[in-house]
């Protein structure tokens, strides 16, 4: 025996890292090299509870091995190793497990930026079409609220097949080793069964980031990118931009002015959303994209980059940069610099925060703050002080684009935008995105009552289920009838979305809270002007509505359905 192979399963990488030097160390000793590459390898060790599943080890023989022991009496694991290793199984693929005598057992994960319509919609849409196939089937929610309907070990275990349908970064920590196969959710619910057979075909063995991995770089990275990372980043700070602006809303009801007046329930509920909660937005934005991107390694450097944001009042788009630079610097440290084996232990706990941290600190206070001050304090002003004709033109736009793709990019971008907008006071653009938003399912819900006759029996009660949605800003509730008929209903909706957007900047309208629909109305103060809000969504909806209900033709004089991308 001359050559050894290390793989570790463990969660922590100062044990795993403890364990791996100590057994190199002792097979040094006895003249057996250590080795990265499984090909090179004669003997594998696999340090945690469980083997791998790793086609590359194949006809390797292996031993599986404890943490403890391994770092207590190395020497003796060694030669145990040498001794009772077994040689590995060749791994199955999808395919021929498919062929087992037992259903097909899939498990799947869902999450969107929000937590809330898509995350739902898609795992519905999993699940439907997998009992379809005769397919044993368990889905995942990742939501607003956290883990729904949790996969367990043993689940994960007798899985054949993981299924991620996510727009954000998600621990996935617990598949180490299974066969996985990467989608959005948006796919997941427009195009479920050509994503089930493609996961059939291209599933890949998923390991963790830091350990040894089957999948090629370029699948890795067509599964995540920029706008990913933007996202994982958003919907960590919504929670806290909903929080922070409904307790800003709640200090108005004893008046606008009346927080500046200390000691005051109203300065309290001031200091708790404008002082705390909109204070972390940009932190926890930069923090989790950086998160998104390097792992665990990039949450120090980018909350520290999102403060300098705000303290060079750079605003969320300093904070956005200083995320991405942080993230990415992170990540070139984690996997770019080899260090000493005695040293690789320091690496994530004391190298990489600091030199990213400096790096990310630096860049923010001598290169980006101050000119990207300059473009927030820019476009403040510009918001501000628009007059009202370029204010419906913005609401125009940003109305139109929420009702383009109902939850994709488009609608996210414009979403986004106007989130951020938050953190500068500025509430108008806020207000017309969520009046818009909620356009689309309302009017499909109202065109199925108005042309009754026009509509299948499913699509009735689905427009009962769409109104509900629609006045909760789930603009996704228009999706069954945009993939259905998708010539006429989008233009109908952004039609009445770039209406509902332009009227709502017209009439003034702001909002403090960046989600709940008409819920938000519960709140005093959190919308203003009331009736103007309303009048622009009342307005847009009958125009979709009304627009649709004429165009629809009825179901047997439709084309074959076809998905919108």
């Amino acid at each position: 025996m001359k050559t050894l192979l290390i793989l570790d399963s463990l969660l922590s990488p100062t044990v795993s890292c403890l364990a791996k030097n100590m057994l190199v160390a002792s097979a040094d000793k006895i003249g057996i090299t250590w080795v990265t590459q499984p090909q090179e390898s004669e003997l594998v060790i696999v340090i945690g509870e469980s083997m791998p599943v790793n086609s590359e080890l194949n006809g390797k023989k292996l031993f599986l091995a404890q943490a403890d022991f391994a770092i207590r009496q190395p020497e003796i694991l060694l030669a145990r190793a040498i001794e009772q290793a077994n040689v590995y199984q060749a791994v199955e693929t999808v395919a021929e497990k498919t062929q087992a005598d037992r259903p097909f057992n899939l498990v799947a994960i869902t999450a969107c930026p929000t937590g809330v319509a898509h995350t739902f919609m898609a795992a519905e849409a999993i699940e439907t079409e997998a009992k379809k196939r005769g397919w044993k089937v368990k889905v995942e929610t990742r939501g607003s609220v956290g883990a729904g309907n949790p996969i367990t070990a043993e689940e994960i275990e007798q899985a054949d097949l993981v299924i991620v349908a996510a727009d954000i970064e998600v621990d996935l920590n617990k598949f180490a080793g299974k066969l996985m196969y990467r989608t959005s959710t948006g796919l997941a619910l427009k195009k479920t069964a050509q994503e089930l057979d493609k996961a059939k075909d291209e599933a890949q063995v998923f390991q963790p980031q830091g350990a040894s991995s089957s999948q090629p770089e370029s699948k890795k990275k067509e599964s995540s990118g920029p706008y990913r990372h933007l996202l994982t980043g958003v919907s960590y700070m919504l929670p806290m931009v909903v929080a922070g602006g409904l307790c800003i809303a709640l200090s108005f009801i004893f008046g606008i002015e009346a927080f500046k007046e200390k000691g005051t329930l109203a300065a309290a509920l001031m200091d708790i959303g404008g002082t705390s909660a909109f204070a972390l937005m940009v932190p926890v934005l930069a923090g989790y994209i950086a998160f998104s991107i390097a792992d665990r390694p990039g949450l120090t450097p980018g909350l520290i980059g999102g403060m300098l944001a705000v303290s060079t009042n750079a605003g969320f788009l300093g904070g956005i940069i200083a995320g991405f630079i942080a993230g990415y610097v992170a990540w070139a440290l984690s996997t770019k610099l080899h260090l000493p084996k005695s040293m690789a232990a320091l690496k994530p706990i004391l190298i990489i925060p600091l030199i990213a941290s400096l790096i990310t600190g630096l860049a923010m206070i001598y290169v980006v703050g101050t000119p990207v001050a300059k473009i927030m304090e820019g476009l403040t002003h510009w918001l501000q002080a628009m007059g009202t004709a370029n204010a419906v033109m913005l609401g125009a736009i940003l109305g139109a684009m929420m009702c383009t793709d109902m939850g994709g990019p488009v609608n996210k971008a414009a979403y986004a935008f106007s989130v951020a907008l938050l953190s500068t006071k500025i509430y108008a653009p806020m207000a017309a995105v969520m009046a818009a938003g909620m356009v689309p399912p309302l009017a499909m819900g109202l065109a199925t009552l108005l042309a009754a006759r026009k509509f299948a029996k499913t699509e009735q009660e689905g427009g009962k289920a769409a109104l509900v949605l629609g006045l909760s800003f789930i603009t996704e509730g228009a999706i069954p009838f945009a993939a259905k008929d998708p010539i006429r209903v989008i233009p109908c909706c952004i039609a009445g979305g770039a209406l509902t957007g332009a009227l709502s900047m017209m009439f003034g309208a702001q909002l403090m809270a960046p989600h709940g629909g008409l819920f938000v109305l519960l709140i005093p103060g959190a919308i203003h002007p009331v009736l103007g809000y309303l009048g622009a969504i009342v307005a847009g909806t009958l125009l979709t509505a009304v627009s649709y209900a004429i165009l629809k033709k009825a179901d047997d004089e439709l084309p074959k359905a076809i998905s919108i991308a």
